[in-house]
């Protein structure tokens, strides 16, 4: 897969493993991907694929043990996050690269207002007095939507909505104006007309912050709408990247074309929608070959499939995939 050196992240080769008593849960495998300035980023799959582990893995927040990055490197800038001390990723962390998290709930602490939050984020990264830090604070809510910030400051987590939460995890983030926010699944749980309006947030924010993106979600429609390039991943591994444009009208993976399929389309009427059969496999025992060769229509029949496990390539300028039967596959 070709990368380039002017990504602002470049995720390169990276393998992140856990090792439990059930056994090596080989959670990510050989992840190669560049995030650009300015642009956003979608990481898509099934639930179980790896998209969150490596989100983690590139704020190095994998937990040791029973968690490892055992190969590849991270570059911010082009400097590799790995070869960092603790201390100096703790500053690039929230300086430069942020993160929100899918659920609010549990990222925010019940027992502290939200205000207090935002303030220690604040203060720990930009180094401002406690009432610069509050007056920030305050700002920085009525940057995100947060109607009437100077009471709602004072409230606790849990007398706000999940929409309001979801605001303040992203007020923090953006409280030391990071290069980088990786958001996971910043929409789960929220009814559709205040995901609407979280991603319109993230969306103007990114204009006014001139922000990178990676956002990770399995919803398309929201990638369509928000994201300028795509990865694809599958049990561990990318199976196909491209610009957002070019996945969708043509779609080059068999699970790939099996996720759009699945998608409701206006103007058409199905009793059910389609899926893709079978089930994702366990980390712990990944089948041979190809690892959608069990659930693929091609795989499924094909003895090179089930034996073989096709390299990420370069398939056409800016598209990788990893089939042996997709389009300019050699």
């Amino acid at each position: 897969m070709t990368q380039t050196n002017s990504a602002l992240l470049s995720i390169q080769n990276l393998s992140t493993h856990f090792y439990t008593e059930a056994g090596l849960v080989k959670a990510v495998q050989d992840v190669s991907f560049d995030l650009h300035a300015g642009k956003t980023l979608a990481v898509v799959g099934e639930s179980g694929c790896g998209k969150s582990v490596t989100a983690l893995s590139a704020m190095r927040l994998i937990p040791w043990p029973p968690g490892k990055i055992v190969a590849g490197d991270i570059l911010f800038g082009g400097r590799s996050l790995l070869k960092l001390s603790e201390s100096r990723m703790r500053q690039i962390r929230g300086n430069d690269i942020a993160m929100i998290f899918q659920e609010p709930m549990t990222s925010l602490n019940p027992v502290f207002t939200v205000g207090n939050q935002i303030v220690e984020a604040i203060r720990l990264h930009r180094g401002l007095n406690t009432r610069q830090a509050r007056d920030e604070a305050i700002e920085i809510m009525r940057q995100v939507g947060i109607a009437d910030p100077q009471r709602r400051v004072d409230e606790y987590p849990h007398q706000m909505s999940g929409g309001m939460r979801q605001r303040v995890m992203i007020a923090m983030a953006l409280s030391c104006s990071p290069k980088i926010l990786i958001a996971d699944e910043p929409t789960t749980a929220l009814d559709v007309t205040i995901q609407a309006q979280i991603l319109d947030l993230l969306r103007q924010l990114q204009h006014d912050h001139q922000m990178s993106i990676m956002l990770i979600t399995h919803d398309l429609g929201v990638v369509a709408e928000n994201a300028d390039e795509v990865v694809v991943m599958y049990a561990s591994k990318v199976i196909e990247s491209a610009q957002v444009k070019a996945l969708f009208q043509e779609p080059l993976h068999p699970y790939t074309q099996g996720l759009l399929r699945s998608l409701p389309r206006l103007g058409e009427r199905k009793e059910r929608l389609e899926v893709i059969g079978g089930t994702v496999p366990s980390p712990l025992d990944f089948p041979a070959g190809c690892k959608f060769h069990p659930r693929c229509p091609i795989g499924k029949d094909d003895r090179r499939c089930q034996t073989e496990e096709p390299p990420l390539k370069d398939v056409a300028p800016g598209r990788c995939a990893a089939c042996w039967y997709a389009k300019g596959y050699e």
